[in-house]
């Protein structure tokens, strides 16, 4: 049986009996209803007590189901915005192949071989774009910072303002969606 059946007929018995009139109760049968009364309440305590530990479980349970659901969530939602990370990452010395080959073919006098390669090259850039790879924008004279750059090498600068500063860019930099996949690689002067 359990405890909150045993109050409920603990409850039930007292409704059930007669009231009695003061008179004819006695000192004994007074002193026998108030430890009952008490033992009831302390039972009655006791119960609430545990319904409140338990109410105090499940919502703590609750919770931490409802955060483990949210960190999941996330991670699924990370997952799927880098999961073709590695693929692109392949790829990224393609992007910088097709700059050199632009620049060496722009010199010869051939248009038509220069147009061709740049309307695949352009292709490729839309199709990565569309994939969430954007190139990040490094330019001379820009503020050299650790955290995004990548310093391959210092030299004096040719001028005092430019110390401190990115001198060239050696590699251009990329990010998919948030998250930079290639620094950029430049040369810093001191």
């Amino acid at each position: 049986m359990s405890k909150k059946s045993k109050v409920q007929e603990m409850e039930e018995e007292l409704e059930q009996k007669q009231p009695v009139e003061e008179t004819e109760l006695n000192a004994e049968d007074n002193n026998e209803g108030v430890e009952n009364i008490e033992e009831l309440l302390s039972v009655e305590d006791q119960l609430k007590e545990d319904l409140a530990k338990e109410k105090d479980k499940f919502l703590r349970l609750f919770a931490e189901f409802e955060n483990f659901k949210k960190r999941t969530s996330k991670e699924r939602m990370d997952l799927f915005k880098t999961a073709g990370q590695d693929v692109i990452v392949s790829m990224l010395p393609i992007f910088d192949d097709f700059d050199r080959a632009l620049k060496e073919i722009s010199k010869s006098e051939d248009n038509e071989l220069f147009k061709g390669v740049e309307l695949i090259n352009n292709k490729f850039r839309e199709t990565l774009k569309n994939k969430g790879l954007s190139e990040m924008e490094v330019g001379q004279g820009d503020a050299f910072d650790a955290e995004i750059h990548d310093a391959v090498t210092q030299i004096p600068a040719p001028d005092k303002k430019l110390k401190g500063k990115i001198i060239d860019v050696i590699e251009k930099g990329f990010k998919l969606g948030d998250k930079i996949i290639r620094h950029p690689k430049v040369v810093v002067g001191n």
